[in-house]
């Protein structure tokens, strides 16, 4: 009896380990295809600035509800030659505290920008984009930039250029959620720039 318990529970144990490692397999595998997926998407080779003001740097007033209220002057470099055109997507995670953010709020789409385009002018938004570029609607529903204005605190303002595979169709004045989804998939490369701004006597 004692031979046959023994024989039982090294088949139970035996058991339960290839269940514990067929576990760790199947967790550790779907782990690594995220990371892969995630850093694939995120490999940013692509990088955008402003003469206008430095990365995590403050945005000078003149491009904001306080100042013209104009679109900065926005250049990009090593996109792929797979390239067929640019989409900018720029957006405040901090609304309206950042202490206590609620929301992401949205102050420019524009998609459809030409392969060939380097980056978009000073107040591109209102005197003219690269030809073929359109934008969509920002949070306050219109279809140009509009620029920060935080009600309170210090806020980052993320600008992003994302190089897409083809150029985008189907689309009428889309928000930033239309554009995303009519990215997906579209995707080689992308680039982010932060500036920051904070009104004038506000803390």
């Amino acid at each position: 009896m004692a031979t046959s318990n023994a024989f039982t529970l090294l088949l139970v144990l035996g058991v339960a380990c290839k269940r514990e490692a067929a576990a760790t397999s199947d967790t550790s595998s779907t782990a690594t295809s995220a990371a892969i997926t995630d850093t694939g998407s995120r490999t940013m080779a692509l990088k955008i600035t402003s003469s206008a003001f430095q990365p995590n740097g403050s945005i000078p007033s003149q491009y904001t509800c306080e100042g013209k209220d104009i679109s900065p002057p926005l250049a990009w470099s090593g996109a792929g030659g797979n390239t067929k055109s640019f989409a900018l997507i720029v957006d405040d995670p901090d609304a309206p505290d950042p202490a206590k953010p609620q929301r992401v709020y949205v102050h420019w789409v524009v998609y459809n920008i030409p392969a060939s385009a380097t980056g978009l002018p000073e107040n591109g938004s209102k005197t003219g984009l690269p030809k073929g570029a359109v934008q969509g609607k920002n949070d306050w529903g219109k279809a140009e930039y509009g620029g920060p204005c935080p009600p309170i605190g210090r806020h980052r303002y993320f600008f992003k250029v994302y190089a897409l595979d083809t150029a985008l169709t189907g689309l009428s004045s889309p928000a930033k959620a239309d554009l995303e989804r009519a990215m997906k998939g579209h995707v080689v490369d992308q680039g982010e720039l932060i500036g920051t701004y904070q009104k004038t006597g506000k803390k």
